[in-house]
């Protein structure tokens, strides 16, 4: 299986959900960007671990972990996000025992996020779900772009609240538009709107299938 590797961009503060962030993942070797929709604490967890210099009074469950491992000689040499279903990533913890034994725990990505950079390990994608999931910013003409631009303004306040009926009214739009939807989003850095946009065209291509 081909895996590529990614790199933490950053986190973003979600527009249109209260309490949920955007994680913000870069594959290494290219301009593709895998956005995941997190929590608050699970953006607290790995927002303390990327500052190196903020240190919580009392160990978070992360933290926890880590001494636990490190007590028991266990360490974590890479995570791997291996599939994406109904919106929801799945991801591996590849753990090493101080025999040399490797084993492999399903975890939350937001958890194994977490862990991977508290101990300085790689994180992977399978590229398949990269392929499926992946933004990629694509230049637009200027025609297009102030097509996107009035289709934003047309479900902003779709969009601007946590109830359903914003996520349902993406339905109304074609493939065709949602792509260049998202592909904007993108462009703005929105990538927690361009993840529900992503969502819903992969919700499309699920029912087709």
């Amino acid at each position: 299986m081909d895996f590529i590797k990614l790199n933490i961009r950053g986190i973003s503060y979600s527009q249109t959900q209260v309490g949920a962030y955007a994680l913000i993942l870069e594959e290494e070797f290219g301009g593709r960007k895998l956005p995941i929709i997190i929590g608050n604490f699970e953006a607290q967890a790995i927002a303390i671990a990327l500052e190196k210099d903020l240190t919580p009074p009392r160990p978070l469950t992360h933290d926890l972990f880590v001494n636990f491992a490190k007590i028991f000689n266990i360490s974590i040499r890479s995570v791997t996000i291996y599939k994406l279903e109904d919106g929801i990533f799945y991801s591996n913890i590849v753990c090493e025992e101080k025999d040399g034994e490797v084993i492999e725990m399903d975890s939350r990505t937001s958890d194994a996020i977490a862990l991977a950079v508290r101990f300085n390990a790689p994180i992977y994608v399978l590229k398949t779900v990269m392929d499926r999931a992946g933004i990629q910013l694509e230049m637009l003409s200027e025609e297009e772009e102030e097509q996107v631009q009035q289709a934003l303004k047309d479900i902003e306040s779709e969009l601007s609240g946590t109830s359903p009926k914003g996520k349902e009214e993406l339905a109304d739009y074609s493939i065709s538009q949602l792509k260049q939807m998202m592909n904007e989003a993108a462009k703005s850095e929105d990538y927690e709107k361009a993840a529900q946009i992503r969502d819903e065209l992969e919700k499309r291509q699920s029912d087709n299938e």
